[in-house]
């Protein structure tokens, strides 16, 4: 599909400059917003980092570029996830009650509160970003087996994730699984205290949960991945961190987040789960699809077939960090592999770059509406300036908080009377 330009009434220009100058730029009359364009059909939110939720400026924002990041995020969403300052290893690096470091979190929450978002807690259960004493005990590996697994897999992945040494299936982040390790007792008590404390101070205030993150098997027969978490407490962690999860806040809607979901496959797998566990009553109350997909894959035809079957489950779809990549390099790739980045962002952009990401995009929202099941939709990142794929300039505004044709594409869907197949 060709999309026009023509219903902006603001130059590019113009757009950042009143951004700026205003600070609350969803209430500038000529500027068009995605909240507004789409609020009668679902929330549209975006991952921030910590340079937004505190102001302060980091890596490669300047002050400027953070306060353009800032205006921006509140003109154009109403929902935020965090991209990492919820994560096990940045706000519960060290064992024990006074090993949280909440300055980060806090600042986030505050940041969501202040500027009326719905609020996202991301993650609480993952493989990755999890600090080694999580695991680690004196265990060793049981004798019938001598290693806890020989079953090899993927390495970590995420966005924003640090896999750390070795190989997956081996070492987490530092952690030999392999080597003396947690009992179940030990790391269930671990999961809940973790779990309890961090849902319960922001009980009420973080109003959705990614409760587990990606712990499904991307090849192989087996539904889950390999990871300290399957090997150590055994398939059932998943039912007991959402247990302790729902414990926390009972009020909180609790969501199972993954990727590659677009693959048929890896969907089958993630169906037979949930089913299993809406059997035995988990509280799982959302489906996460994360939705990491290219300018070429996956077709109008593959993500509406998708979606399809994800709505069998009766549960609410909630795209969680949605991004679409340009780069000639990740053309057959929809996962989230940070150890493949560089292999997903190199060779340059694809040939007319700009259009395709825009028909993709167009394509993606018409889907999106189409399917009411769809409630949440999160870009991850702001703008390519800030994205963890920004060699594949994946989102809707560019490194200057300016928006693109992809971002035009996305207010015209919605502006359109009714979402149609191409």
């Amino acid at each position: 599909m060709k999309t026009s330009c023509s219903n902006r009434n603001i130059s590019l220009g113009s757009f950042t400059a009143m951004l700026v100058a205003t600070g609350a730029a969803a209430q500038v009359a000529d500027v068009p917003t995605l909240k507004n364009a789409y609020k009668h059909h679902f929330q549209i939110g975006v991952a921030i980092n910590r340079a937004v939720s505190t102001g302060e400026a980091n890596g490669n924002r300047t002050s400027e570029l953070v306060q353009k990041d800032i205006a921006l995020t509140k003109a154009q969403f109403n929902q935020i996830s965090p991209e990492n300052d919820l994560k096990w290893e940045s706000i519960h690096p060290r064992e024990g009650a006074d090993g949280y470091n909440f300055g980060p979190a806090d600042a986030y929450v505050e940041f969501g509160r202040k500027n009326h978002m719905l609020i996202v807690g991301h993650t609480l259960v993952w493989h990755g970003q999890t600090p080694r004493w999580v695991f680690a005990g004196t265990t060793p590996p049981s004798d019938s087996s001598k290693t806890l697994s020989q079953t090899p897999a993927p390495p970590a992945n995420g966005p924003g994730a640090n896999p750390g040494g070795g190989r997956f299936g081996r070492r987490f982040g530092g952690f030999d699984i392999n080597g003396p390790h947690a009992t179940r007792e030990e790391l269930l008590q671990r999961m809940r205290e973790h779990i309890h404390t961090v849902v319960g101070r922001y009980k009420g205030k973080i109003k959705v949960w990614d409760v587990v993150n990606e712990a499904i098997s991307d090849g192989g027969p087996n539904t889950l991945r390999t990871s300290p978490w399957e090997q150590i407490i055994g398939p059932d962690f998943i039912a007991k961190a959402f247990e302790y999860a729902h414990e926390a806040d009972p009020g909180a809607i609790l969501r199972y987040n993954d990727y590659g979901l677009e693959n048929p496959a890896k969907r089958r797998k993630l169906i037979t789960l949930i089913q299993e566990l809406q059997a035995k009553k988990v509280p799982v109350m959302a489906i996460g699809t994360q939705t990491h997909v290219s300018v070429s894959s996956p077709t109008f035809e593959e993500e509406d077939r998708a979606l399809t079957e994800l709505e069998t489950l009766g549960l609410p779809i909630h795209v969680t960090e949605l991004d679409v990549n340009g780069a000639q390099g990740g053309q057959r790739s929809n996962g989230a592999d940070i150890a493949n980045n560089a292999t997903t962002t190199q060779g340059g952009l694809v040939d007319d770059a700009n259009q395709r990401l825009a028909d993709q995009y167009a394509n993606l929202f018409k889907l999106f509406l189409k399917h009411k099941s769809v409630k949440v939709v999160t870009l991850w990142g702001i703008n390519d300036g800030v994205s963890w794929r920004a060699n594949g300039k994946p989102l809707l505004f560019d490194g200057n908080d300016q928006p693109k044709p992809a971002f035009d594409a996305a207010i015209h869907v919605a502006n359109s009377k009714a979402p149609s197949s191409k």
